[in-house]
C-alpha cells in the first residue's frame, strides 16, 4: 500500500500518489478530506480507475449523489452521450456548482476518459486563499453583502441573445440570494463568485457588477490558481465549498469525455 503527497503550487493543489487498493480501503479518507479542504484540489495522476472503483472511492469520502447512469455522469459536449450537453458549455466560465441551491455539493470527482487534442485543461481558483489575502478594510466592506445568483446569468455567457422561450426556460430555476462571504462552520471564510453571480443586493446595478468582476479577476490571479493538464486516467477532486473552476476552450466536436461523481453537500451557504 502506497500513500504520499506533494503540493503542486504554494496556495492550491496537492498531488497524492497512491495505488487503487489503498484508495478503496478508505484508510486515508479522513486525511484526503483534510487535504481537500486545506488545498482545494487533490490530484491522482493516471490512477486509471473503473467507473465502479470511482464510485466506491467516492463513497469512502462521504455521501455519494446519484448521478444517473450507473451512478456516473458523463461530462461531454457530445449530445449523443449527454442530452444536457448544451448546458455544459457554461463550464468554460468561472463558476461554483450549485449556487441556486441552499446546500451546494461538497465536492466533485472527475476522471479523464477521452481528451481533446487541443485545449480542455481545467483551472481551479482557491477562494479561501483569495479571501484570506484581502485587506482587513475590504473584508469588513464585503462581510455582509448579498449577491443574487441565477442560471439565467450563467447561461447568458453562452447565449448572449436568447429567445424569449429560452429565457423563460432558464427562469424555471429560481434565483438564489447568497452571502458574498461564506462563513464556514470551520471558522474559515471563502468568496462566493462566478458566472451565476448576477448582481449585489442593495447596490446600484453597475457598481455591483463592477465589484463582482473586480473580485473575480482578483480571485483568479496566478497565485490562487492551479491549472490541470489532463492525461487519460487522471482523477481530480475539488472542494466545491472553496473553489471556482472552469474548463479551457476546446473544439466542441472533439469527443472529450470525463466521468464525474459527486459528494453531497454538508453545509449550507449560510454556514
Amino acid at each position: 500500500m502506497t500513500f504520499s503527497t506533494r503540493d503542486l503550487s504554494p496556495r492550491i493543489g496537492t498531488e497524492i500518489q497512491a495505488d487503487i487498493d489503498t484508495l478503496l480501503s478508505g484508510k486515508h479518507a479522513a486525511e484526503i478530506r483534510d487535504i481537500l479542504e486545506q488545498r482545494g484540489v487533490v490530484v491522482f495522476k493516471e490512477v486509471h480507475m473503473s467507473d465502479e472503483q470511482q464510485l466506491a472511492f467516492t463513497g469512502t469520502l462521504g455521501n455519494v449523489i446519484d448521478e444517473g447512469e450507473k451512478g456516473v455522469y458523463k461530462v461531454t459536449l457530445d449530445t449523443k452521450e449527454n442530452p444536457q450537453a448544451d448546458y455544459l458549455k457554461g463550464a468554460f466560465f468561472w463558476h461554483i456548482d450549485g449556487t441556486t441551491l441552499d446546500v451546494p455539493i461538497l465536492a466533485s470527482i472527475l476522471r479523464a476518459k477521452k481528451l481533446s487534442e487541443t485545449g480542455g485543461d481545467t483551472e481551479f481558483s482557491n477562494t479561501y486563499a483569495a479571501y484570506e489575502d484581502l485587506s482587513e478594510e475590504d473584508k469588513a466592506k464585503y462581510d455582509n453583502l448579498k449577491v443574487v445568483h441565477s442560471l439565467e446569468n450563467a447561461q447568458q455567457y453562452v447565449h448572449p441573445e436568447p429567445s424569449y422561450e429560452t429565457m423563460q426556460m432558464w427562469r424555471r430555476v429560481p434565483s438564489n440570494t447568497l452571502p458574498l462571504v461564506w462563513k464556514h462552520k470551520s471558522g474559515r471564510n471563502s468568496l462566493v463568485l462566478g458566472s451565476t453571480a448576477a448582481y449585489v443586493e442593495g447596490m446600484e446595478y453597475q457598481a455591483g457588477r463592477e465589484l463582482l468582476v473586480k473580485l473575480r479577476d482578483y480571485a483568479t490571479q496566478p497565485q490562487f490558481v492551479y491549472r490541470h493538464k489532463w492525461n487519460v486516467g487522471d482523477l481530480v477532486i475539488w472542494d466545491n465549498t472553496g473553489t471556482m473552476h472552469r474548463a479551457t476552450r476546446y473544439p466542441l466536436d472533439s469527443g472529450r469525455m470525463m466521468h464525474r461523481t459527486k459528494l453531497a453537500g454538508e453545509e449550507s451557504f449560510s454556514g
